[in-house]
């Protein structure tokens, strides 16, 4: 029987590259999965390759930063598959600059995305965590229940032109492990995956015009310098970037059964690489 048989995952920003990776692969083990993005066509596309390949799957669109959206991700996984098992807060993009040029509203931003939301996410699950952990223990059941939140060795070891994206992550870390041990009294397992380079849209190498996605109606630049990937990549031990696929399988590690012990931990998905 698959690992995850049964379970209900809540991802958010798994529309596009790691996210979409990581819903495929949690669906691939059987858990049924509540997919996001800030656009509803990325978000439904990958819940309806979900049902193609004969799993569950609904999509709850929108920004992870909106007022509400948290209440109505939860709500979507407990309506719709009557449980809550998983949640990974993967949602996120980079906004860089050095800091004599970043504004209030490019730092905010960081911090709102990357730090704020998932805080708010795992706020709203706490009282059905807290709900079925009650209902569990007095059936004399154990059941485990997981929470992997994304950071990134920016979070770890600071990048320069990344004072905000870099803090937003390092102050993830902490919330993890803060909730390991105020959620461990319900059977939940706190964890954070903190990636190195990953081959995604964001990463992409720079050609002759960087390209820019839009992000609440702003323009966001990125991709990364050719000569600056050949870099990363020679610093990398294992002497490349990673995929998607990865990427989602150090997620997985975090969600299935033989982790059960393991709590408020940070493992990096980075080949090696470690400053």
């Amino acid at each position: 029987m698959s690992k995850l048989q049964g379970k209900v995952a809540l991802i958010s920003g798994s529309g596009r590259g790691i996210g979409r990776a990581i819903a495929l692969k949690l669906a691939s083990e059987g858990a049924r999965v509540v997919v996001n993005d800030l656009d509803a066509e990325p978000g439904n596309a990958v819940a309806a390759e979900i049902k193609a390949m004969g799993g569950e799957a609904i999509a709850v669109n929108g920004s992870v930063t909106e007022a509400g959206f948290a209440d109505r991700f939860v709500d979507g996984a407990i309506e719709q598959f009557g449980g809550l098992d998983i949640i990974v807060n993967n949602a996120g993009y980079t906004w860089d600059s050095t800091i004599q040029k970043m504004s209030d509203e490019q730092f905010q931003a960081m911090l709102d995305v990357h730090l704020v939301a998932p805080f708010r996410i795992m706020r709203a699950a706490s009282e059905p965590i807290r709900v079925m952990a009650k209902r569990e223990a007095e059936a004399g059941r154990e059941v485990f229940r997981k929470v992997v939140n994304v950071s990134s060795i920016a979070g770890l070891y600071g990048n320069a032109g990344q004072a905000s994206y870099s803090s937003a992550k390092a102050s993830l870390i902490g919330l993890t492990r803060t909730m390991c041990k105020e959620w461990g009294r319900y059977k939940v397992n706190v964890n954070c995956v903190a990636f190195g380079l990953i081959n995604t849209r964001l990463t992409q190498p720079i050609e002759t015009q960087q390209k820019t996605i839009d992000v609440a109606g702003r323009d966001i630049k990125v991709g990364v310098q050719p000569q600056m990937l050949e870099a990363m990549g020679r610093m990398i031990p294992l002497g490349r970037g990673g995929t998607p696929e990865e990427a989602a399988d150090a997620v997985y590690l975090f969600c299935a059964p033989e982790s059960n012990y393991i709590s408020g931990q940070v493992i990096v998905a980075g080949g090696g690489l470690l400053i």
